[in-house]
């Protein structure tokens, strides 16, 4: 006999660098941010190698001649520096990523003011600052923001300020000019000082000098603030995903998803008529005794893990476990016209999957489980409780209506009980009431312990 036909028959830390305010007692919170991270220095890396061979490509256009390598040699050494950082970043305050940064600003620095060693030109050395070369610390500060740190670009927009104001000012203290080449750019540009200044070989534009440190400080500051606005919101959004993954402990991913857009607080407390749905282990005391713990771990592990698929399968809400059981409420938080005909459905459901179950242990040589399961229909208060650490509970007769009719499963040698409540809610939800019912027997007038009056119920 099939396990499916066998079932059937029983139904029948630097300068302006100091880290970000980070929640870092939250370990999602902070697991979210080093994920965040990584992939931003992930990006940076590959933008700045990208960056740095389209650089080295414009390069050999702008200056077709072998002493270009001096200058590949710098992109190679900021890219090797790029793959450093990447190692070295994490969420909060890294004194090793820090520095590297800073000896990324003083490579990309030295490589620019420094006389290129492989050049036979002889030029003032006032004429490496009229390459223009200082763009290209756009590039670094650009890349900065990938890691959604603003005070690290704010940190790159002052360091690079500060090193590019030094190097053109020890620059023009110990450089030589080149004799009588001011003065014929004055001769020939006589009645224009201001272009002859201009054009001046031997002279460091200071101004320019200035306003290029300020500029760059000015647009940091500006990518800062930017920064920490996206950091607050990667913020909210880590908290957002935090509550999601909270929600998705206890309900199924279609409620979990309905909730996400639902701005009704959980915690309204109200009335509901519920499906309520108890599965418990038979006998599992006696079979706990004088096992090894971690075996009797796993094999609750696999029970729960088995049956909590059963009540997302079913649309239901896991409301807790009980040890070696578990209880699900189906209509809760929201209610929707099948709950009745989804618990039952999940009943059967989860008996089928323990006999599927009891064939993979039986291959094994372990001993098969048994369960017995109640359900019951009708009104239930729903809300939160607890004062810091809140929990959603669902409270009312129907609970300990449907607890005691699991519990009556030991004394009927049944395996699932139903009320009479979820038979009438199934002939109200449709056509599928005689089909999920099929293979119970009605036992008229049944006493329930802890039930005050007797009830119908139905038994399989």
């Amino acid at each position: 006999m099939s396990d499916t036909t066998a079932s059937e028959s029983r139904f029948g830390r630097f300068f302006v660098t100091r880290p970000d305010n980070f929640d870092l007692d939250n370990k999602y919170t902070e697991a979210a941010l080093e994920r965040h991270k990584r992939e931003g220095l992930e990006l940076a890396v590959r933008a700045r190698w990208i960056a740095m061979g389209l650089t080295g490509i414009l390069l050999i256009y702008l200056n077709p001649h072998w002493e270009v390598l001096w200058y590949h040699f710098i992109l190679l050494l900021i890219c090797a520096n790029g793959w450093l950082i990447r190692r070295a970043g994490r969420v909060g305050q890294s004194r090793t990523e820090l520095l590297l940064i800073f000896v990324d600003l003083l490579i990309m620095t030295l490589g620019m003011i420094i006389p290129n060693p492989f050049s036979d030109d002889v030029r003032p050395l006032a004429m490496q600052y009229r390459f223009d070369n200082f763009q290209y610390f756009f590039i670094i500060l650009a890349a900065g923001t990938l890691a959604y740190s603003w005070r690290t670009v704010v940190a790159i927009g002052s360091w690079t300020a500060v090193m590019w104001t030094v190097g053109w000012i020890i620059a023009w203290w110990v450089s030589t000019p080149i004799p009588g080449i001011s003065e014929r750019v004055a001769e020939a540009l006589a009645g224009y000082p201001d272009v002859a200044e201009l054009l001046d070989p031997n002279s460091f534009a200071p101004q320019l000098r200035i306003q290029q440190a300020i500029v760059f400080v000015m647009v940091a500051v500006t990518l800062g603030v930017s920064m920490r606005r996206l950091n607050r919101l990667l913020m909210t959004n880590a908290g957002l995903e935090r509550e999601r993954a909270n929600l998705s402990r206890y309900f199924s991913p279609n409620v979990v998803e309905e909730l996400s857009q639902n701005d009704e607080p959980l915690k309204q407390v109200r009335k509901e008529n519920v499906a309520v749905l108890f599965i418990d282990i038979v006998g599992f005391t006696k079979y706990a005794a004088g096992r090894d713990p971690y075996e009797v771990i796993e094999v609750l592990r696999g029970f729960h893990a088995r049956m909590e698929t059963e009540v997302f399968r079913h649309h239901g809400t896991l409301d807790k476990y009980l040890g070696d059981g578990l209880m699900a409420t189906f209509g809760t938080p929201v209610p929707t016209p099948a709950d009745a005909s989804n618990a039952v459905a999940c009943a059967r459901d989860m008996v089928d999957v323990i006999d599927r179950w009891n064939v993979e242990r039986r291959r094994a040589g372990e001993p098969e489980i048994s369960v017995g399961i109640g359900v019951h229909y009708g009104s239930v208060v729903l809300g939160d409780i607890g004062a810091n650490r809140l929990e959603f509970a669902v409270i009312g007769d129907a609970v300990n209506v449907a607890a005691k009719l699991e519990a009556l499963t030991r004394d009927l040698q049944a395996i699932v009980v139903l009320s009479d409540a979820v038979r009438r809610q199934l002939e109200q939800e449709g056509s599928r009431a005689s089909e999920l019912t099929a293979g119970f027997e009605m036992h008229e007038n049944r006493t329930v312990r802890g039930v005050e009056d007797p009830m119908d119920i139905w038994v399989a």
